[in-house]
């Protein structure tokens, strides 16, 4: 099994929600979000992410008025 850069993906986190501790450790919040239904903070623009409407819908809708999914 590979090791988990913790620090290493905290700097690439674009989570906002501060007191996160799943924070860098992207498996965990992965497993966290999508038992809510959910897409964690990375999946989204800054400024989307800022809402924290990460919901699947909330995906969608935002790469269907950009034009392109990536």
């Amino acid at each position: 099994m590979r090791e988990c850069k913790v620090e290493e993906n905290k700097v690439k986190c674009n989570c906002s929600y501060e007191p996160c501790s799943r924070k860098g450790i992207c498996c965990e919040c992965m497993r966290y979000h999508w038992r809510a239904g959910e897409l964690p903070a990375c999946f989204f623009p800054d400024d989307v992410e800022k809402t924290y409407d990460r919901s699947v819908e909330r995906f969608i809708d935002t790469y269907n008025k950009k034009g392109r999914w990536w």
